[in-house]
């Protein structure tokens, strides 16, 4: 799960077993889009290569289920 945002409204309370077998929560603070846009000029030149696959929202579960299956390289990205 990724919140990310400069002004944000509170995240709602959530039953943790929705997030059954999560291995990392990450929170990054002020963050500002002049950081993010210097950052990957930077990770161009270090050789960053990201992999993500996407799934709809609507389709969480079929994410999960590739992640416990050791289908995923890199990470799961829901959209909307």
């Amino acid at each position: 799960m990724v919140c990310c945002g400069i002004h944000m409204s509170e995240i709602p309370a959530m039953p943790y077993a929705l997030l059954w077998h999560e291995r990392e929560l990450v929170s990054v603070a002020n963050l500002t889009r002049n950081d993010a846009e210097s950052f990957f000029p930077v990770a161009k030149r270090a050789g960053v290569r990201t992999h993500t696959r996407t799934y709809r929202l609507e389709d969480a579960n079929a994410a999960l289920a590739d992640l416990r299956a050791g289908r995923l390289s890199g990470a799961a990205v829901l959209v909307t």
